[in-house]
């Protein structure tokens, strides 16, 4: 069984909205969001995961009619996704009574349910977030022998393509010799009334938790307790940095970067569960991202120019790519007359942040001997005897002797 796994999509946002390319980081990112239904396509997956916060707020109904025609061009995959803490199903939102394309299944509870694939002996298991922030750690003593299940079929009604949900109950029952399968065409969900009779997955069965959290406001993860339950497959979003945690749990990460922090490449995780006596899960990350958030330092020296820092600029940009967005960082000992021109660095790329964080290379000695009885001298003795001491308290000191020189020099 084959699956594409994202998270953290966050339709709608604008990082850096205050920059000019605001609107194209807007445009990239459900460009980002169609490739991967491309990749879908590509690859014939039997499921795409959405772990949450597909939207970056409450959608708005076109938004959502745009992402479910996008699901409709998917030929053989399916759906699953839930809502995280950025896209909520609060009282009023869109999400509620949403008709999805055929081929998507949402969780629409905060309470653990399931939704299962008999053709391809799959169950995944989720719930979706009503409210903003959920402290509670509810992933950590999950019982799924008996949630509600929702059957989604492919040939569940006669002359009709494509899958259907909720139109056959399947209960499993446990009988000495194999799991049996009943159907009831009058309900649309399987409730675990009785744990020991019903259940959502039969020995064997490839099982799949969606889930969304990992801090304290929203659902805490115990790592340890997570792979205890024995999934084949978690399928983790929230945090945007992708890390694969091991084989059978992983967070995709965001499909790109949302802002300065997140720095390093976003993408998503291609995956395949192999049957057999003990189901084999292979995952990787594969990176889609049209573009990252790179932090640049540049050393300098006395020599230094703003002509010469500003080739140094345009050449890292060259070697790591015009397409990113830079924050630069200056650092080292500068020539005492010289101050560097932030302002001129903002258009030799996509400039996100300067920083200036060098200091002037002054002949304390010099100094000390021309103020030795007034407060430069008395800061220079500080600086001589901060040696060893932290950069923080000496890149203080030496802030403070430029402010006091600029003062005398006025």
């Amino acid at each position: 069984m084959k699956f594409i796994h994202i998270a953290d999509v966050h339709l709608g946002a604008v990082p850096d909205s205050n920059m000019p390319w605001a609107k194209e980081r807007h445009d990239e990112i459900w460009e980002s969001f169609k490739y991967i239904l491309n990749v879908c396509n590509e690859e014939k997956a039997d499921l795409l995961l959405i772990a949450g916060d597909l939207f970056h707020k409450q959608p708005l109904v076109r938004e959502l009619k745009e992402v479910n025609y996008l699901f409709s061009t998917l030929e053989t995959t399916r759906v699953v996704m839930m809502t995280g803490n950025h896209d909520y199903m609060g009282p009023r939102s869109n999400y509620r009574g949403f008709k999805w394309n055929e081929k998507v299944h949402m969780f629409s509870s905060d309470r653990l349910e399931a939704a299962d694939f008999p053709d391809i002996n799959t169950t995944v298991y989720g719930l979706s977030y009503m409210t903003r922030d959920i402290t509670e750690p509810l992933y950590d003593d999950m019982d799924i022998t008996a949630v509600p299940v929702t059957i989604v079929r492919t040939d569940a009604a006669p002359n009709h393509e494509g899958t259907v949900m909720g139109t056959y109950t399947d209960i499993y029952k446990e009988t000495d010799t194999e799991t049996e399968i009943e159907a009831d065409i009058d309900t649309d969900t399987v409730t675990g009334i009785n744990a020991g009779t019903v259940r959502t997955a039969g020995a064997g069965r490839i099982k799949i938790l969606l889930a969304h959290g990992g801090d304290e406001r929203n659902i805490p993860i115990n790592r340890k307790k997570l792979l205890g339950h024995g999934f084949d497959y978690v399928a983790l979003g929230h945090i945007h940095k992708p890390e694969i945690i091991s084989d059978r749990m992983a967070y995709s990460g965001s499909l790109e970067p949302i802002d300065k922090n997140e720095t390093g490449p976003r993408g998503y995780i291609i995956g395949e569960i192999h049957e057999g006596d003990s189901n084999r899960t292979e995952i990787k990350f594969v990176s889609c991202c049209h573009r990252e958030y790179k932090t640049v330092v540049i050393d300098i020296n006395q020599d230094t120019t703003n002509n010469a820092l500003a080739d140094a600029v345009k050449g890292e940009i060259r070697r790591q790519g015009a397409q990113h967005i830079y924050q630069v960082i200056i650092r080292g000992f500068r020539d005492e007359n010289i101050h560097f021109n932030k302002e001129a660095i903002y258009p030799l790329g996509n400039i996100l942040e300067v920083t200036d964080e060098s200091v002037p290379d002054y002949d304390f000695d010099a100094l000390l001997r021309e103020n030795a009885d007034n407060i430069i001298g008395m800061f220079i003795k500080r600086i001589n005897e901060s040696a060893g001491r932290d950069e923080i308290n000496k890149k203080a000191l030496y802030y403070g002797i430029e402010a006091l020189l600029g003062a005398k020099e006025q």
